[in-house]
């Protein structure tokens, strides 16, 4: 596919290192993200890429380096703040209130940028019922943006797992970020669903909203991804569009061509990062 023209970096990653004890799990990473693209992340388990995320929403504090987010650096800033700078996430595994309704969990997305403060929400005062207002119908615009707006009563623990990965994205948007990281939103998606949600991230770029997703499903990041970023044992091994990437042969050797029963046992990664 062909994307967008790159634009000055949303995203620079400066010789980010992050230890864990004794074990290294990123390695200098030198990585610019230009904005208004959708920008991949792939590498074998135990290759950095959910730990790269992690340093990024705020999760996590780098050892060292520089992450800075339109010219701010945002390394070891709480995730309450990176989320109000415009940077927003999903992960692995689904992180919903599973007792409140699938409406009610994409209004709690909308906490970074709401105006009336702890007291006016906690005694229904002043604007509070307006905004909360506001809340409820932005959020039911994002619900049907993803697709789920019939599903807003139900509880969000009731959906299908699919359908709740979609539901984390609604969430993510409400906080109406300018950068959103996806990590492994195909997971437990069959291909129709896998689909669907190719065509979602590649509608949320229009928005003019930065994707980066990490993702295994190769199919998929080979059509939606305009620039892919290979890390292997915490390193960037190779970047560049899906057709360079398809074509190098570290990749091939390292990560594409190979699956783990192929993999010399000395080179499985270990799990967890």
């Amino acid at each position: 596919m062909t994307g967008p023209a790159a634009t000055a970096p949303i995203l620079d990653i400066r010789d980010v290192l992050m230890r864990f004890g004794g074990v290294t799990a990123l390695q200098e990473i030198d990585y610019a993200v230009p904005g208004g693209v959708i920008q991949a992340i792939i590498g074998p388990n135990g290759a950095g890429k959910t730990t790269l995320f992690n340093c990024i929403s705020g999760r996590t504090a780098p050892t060292s380096g520089t992450i800075s987010f339109e010219g701010l650096e945002i390394q070891g800033l709480a995730p309450h703040r990176i989320a109000e700078l415009g940077i927003s996430r999903t992960f692995q595994h689904v992180a919903l209130f599973k007792r409140m309704s699938v409406l009610e969990n994409v209004m709690l997305g909308r906490h970074p940028r709401t105006r009336c403060g702890f007291l006016a929400a906690g005694f229904r005062v002043g604007g509070m019922r307006a905004e909360e207002r506001r809340i409820r119908e932005k959020a039911l615009d994002y619900l049907d943006f993803v697709g789920l707006a019939e599903t807003a009563g139900r509880e969000s623990g009731t959906l299908p797992v699919g359908k709740q990965k979609i539901l984390e994205i609604a969430r993510a948007l409400a906080t109406e970020p300018r950068l959103l990281l996806l990590d492994e939103p195909a997971g437990g998606l069959n291909m129709r669903e896998t689909e669907e949600l190719g065509e979602l991230v590649q509608e949320i770029r229009k928005l003019g909203i930065t994707v980066m997703l990490v993702e295994h499903d190769m199919n998929l990041i080979m059509d939606i991804s305009d620039r892919i970023l290979v890390l292997h044992y915490g390193k960037v091994l190779a970047s560049g569009t899906p057709a360079e990437i398809k074509e190098n042969s570290a990749v091939i050797e390292a990560y594409l061509g190979m699956d783990d029963g192929e993999r010399p046992a000395a080179q499985k990664p270990g799990p967890g990062y």
